[in-house]
This record gives C-alpha cells, structure tokens and sequence, in this order.
C-alpha cells in the first residue's frame, strides 16, 4: 500500500489518499477488527468491495498514528465515526484507490470518482438546467465529475439519507479549472446552509472535498 497523497488543509483538517496494492489478506493482517465488523466483512462480496473497506481502515490507522484497534462504526444513516477520538471523519474509494479525511473543525465530506465519460449520460439527474448551463462544452466531462464529487462530499457531511442531489443541493456557476472551488447550496425543511467545496484533479480521477 502506498501513499500518494497527504494534504493538511490547516491545523484541524487533513486527508490522505492510498493506492491499493495489496491482497485482502495483507490488508486484514493490519487489523484488529471487533465480531460487529467480522461480520460487515463476511457479508461483503469479494475482490474490490472488501480491498477498498479494508483499505480505508488501514489508511485510517496511519493517519491517526496508532496500531492499536481503531473502532469505527456507524450511525443510522451509515455516517462513519469515532467515538474514541476528538475527528469527524469521512471516508471514500474508487477502483484502486482508498481515501480518508480527518477534522476537528467540524463534519466533514470527502469523494474520489474516476473520470468517465459515462457521466454525460446522466447528468440531468444530479445537476438543474439552472446549473447545467454553466457546464462548459470544452472540459464537460471534468466538469461534470467536479460538481458530482462536490455534492457526493457534502451529501456525506450533512450524513442524513433523505438528501437529494438533484431537487436539494444547487451549485453556483463556476469556471472550471484543474484545481478550484465552488459554493454549494444545500435546501432542506426550509433552511438552505452554503458550503464551500474544493475540488481538483487528481492523476485520472475527481476530487471533492468539504469541512463546516
């Protein structure tokens, strides 16, 4: 397992971002895992599954500089946390990649997609006509994956299920750029909170990120 990525925002907020080299069994020989997350493991299919929720628990273990048994559960909406450190955390993967965020700022949201030019074909079900239109037709693909990573990270940072990416979250017209950042409107029960999302490209991947 190799580390490719270690970015501190600030003082209370850093991520890191692993390429997956191992076999589940090395990844497991990391480990200390309780009978609860024995058993989530049993229960997920093999191959890229398991890699990548192993991986994200021994990135963590680097990150918050111990060996000894992190525990890690999660909420009812899924939302991971530690109840044994001062972190909101966020956790993401894709394909040989594993990604965690740390922060005592405040809930946190992290996501790393790989590029496709599959996301053209849905793109009216995560993004308005209102934010489509600043969609520019030169780096479309890039662009559309930037404003998926910034509503999939702040969707994991408000950590409730009911949230819709399409009818609850509006971004605001941005230009894009390798590296930058935009606002993200989140709507819900009547109150909007503005977030700001950075994003970047990252070798042929996405990356979006956000802190409160």
């Amino acid at each position: 397992m190799a580390l490719v990525y270690l970015r501190e925002l600030n003082t209370q907020t850093k991520f890191a971002i692993w390429k997956i080299e191992e076999s589940a069994d090395e990844l497991l020989s990391k480990l200390q895992l309780d009978e609860i997350e024995q058993e989530k493991l049993r229960q997920l299919s093999k191959g890229k599954r398991t890699l990548h929720w192993l991986a994200t628990r021994v990135l963590l273990r680097y990150l918050l500089q111990t060996h000894q048994y992190i525990n890690c559960p999660s909420d009812s909406n899924g939302k991971p946390y530690l109840p044994d450190y001062p972190y909101k955390i966020s956790l993401t993967h894709s394909f040989e990649y594993a990604g965690v965020m740390l922060s005592t700022q405040g809930e946190c949201g992290m996501d790393l997609e790989l590029v496709m030019d599959k996301v053209v074909r849905i793109k009216e079900k995560f993004l308005k006509a209102e934010e489509l239109k600043f969609i520019n037709p030169e780096h479309d693909i890039l662009q559309l994956y930037a404003c998926w990573c910034a509503k999939e990270a702040v969707y994991k940072l408000q950590g409730n299920k009911g949230v819709s990416f399409l009818e609850d979250m509006t971004i605001k017209p941005f230009n894009y750029k390798p590296q930058g950042v935009m606002l993200l409107e989140l709507t819900k029960e009547g109150k909007t909170v503005t977030y700001e999302v950075y994003y970047e490209q990252f070798q042929n991947y996405m990356l979006g990120y956000a802190v409160e």
